[in-house]
């Protein structure tokens, strides 16, 4: 079996930066140059800390005075029993040592689906993104067919989803590596694909069934729409984090519907949208039972009555005012 030990310098993030091997205790640790491994940085000592191996085999760290010291686990430590587990902090280094003998985990599946890369994904993104909008101005247009409506409608789609996937590819080729630009459009294009289809979907079942709450509270469904988009970028760039990915993208939807609903109470007063369709259908759609006219009127008069009582506090409450002065 091969002896020795890997002492390796971890980012703040846990993934290793740098790896050193040492063949044999003790290890001296420190920014001096006789040591058998050097820090360079400023706030460890010249001969920080030591490895060695205790009474019972086990491997320990050792300060060595330093005035900074060793910490572990957030608190500052003399000595430290580690495994391959341990993360160390000196200074602002922080450092793991495993032996040769260390067993890793197994090997991890690749999820990463490198066959859908290059121009495949993009060309599909972009023949998404030009259905969406040519659907969408189709649907509104009710003038005589011009393709240059269509085609200024689509420009602005495209340009925005250009400028928004090269901001996720430069951040691919910084985090990640590649910079996987046509697989960022085609995430984008899906998300607003399904982002549309959820608006004419919402619309339709609102307007079928009476279902006011689709209207007052489907944005809220836009905004895990777009959480997931986002999860599906970050998760292009760091494939291995899914699971902090999620939690990630989870609170940010959790935020984005609070503040929604913490603007609509501030606005008017209620947690809902306002209540309005966007779309109008054919009346054959609707599948909700009809209201008669004494039905309305009764409601109308009931609505009159709390505006009228509301309007006479004000009236008041502004005499009672003037009486004071």
């Amino acid at each position: 079996m091969k002896s020795g030990y890997f002492i390796e310098i971890l980012s703040r993030a846990g993934e290793v930066q740098h790896r050193h091997q040492v063949t044999d205790l003790p290890i001296r640790i420190g920014r001096a140059y006789d040591n058998d491994f050097i820090l360079d940085d400023v706030h460890t000592a010249a001969h920080h800390a030591m490895v060695d191996a205790n009474a019972d085999g086990k491997l320990v760290i050792l300060d060595l005075g330093s005035k900074n010291g060793l910490v572990h686990q957030g608190k500052r430590q003399t000595e430290v029993t580690i495994d391959g587990h341990s993360v160390i902090r000196m200074g602002q280094t922080s450092l793991r040592i495993r032996s040769a003998d260390f067993v890793v985990d197994e090997e991890a599946f690749d999820t990463s689906n490198y066959g859908w890369e290059g121009w495949p994904p993009a060309l599909a993104g972009f023949i998404l993104l030009c259905l969406i909008s040519l659907s969408g101005t189709w649907l509104t247009d009710t003038e005589k067919f011009a393709a240059v409506r269509y085609l200024m409608g689509l420009a602005p789609v495209l340009a925005a989803v250009l400028i928004w996937c090269g901001i996720w590819a430069f951040a691919n080729r910084l985090f990640g590596g590649h910079t996987r630009f046509g697989r960022h459009v085609f995430i984008a294009a899906s998300g607003m694909l399904i982002a549309q289809l959820w608006s004419y979907l919402s619309s339709i079942l609102g307007f079928a069934f009476s279902w006011e709450f689709l209207s007052r509270y489907g944005s809220h469904i836009l905004v895990m729409i777009g959480a997931a988009g986002l999860y599906f970028h970050l998760a292009t760039i760091k494939p291995r984090h899914g699971r902090g990915l999620v939690v990630t993208t989870v609170i940010l939807s959790l935020l984005g519907s609070g503040l929604m609903l913490m603007t609509n109470y501030q606005r008017s007063g209620k947690l809902a949208d306002e209540f309005y369709m966007t779309d109008l259908f054919s009346p054959s759609l609707r599948l909700s039972k009809n209201h008669s006219v004494d039905d309305f009127m009764s409601a109308a008069n009931a609505l009159k009555a709390d505006v009228d009582s509301e309007r006479s506090k004000i009236v008041d409450q502004g005499d009672t005012d003037n009486d004071a002065e």
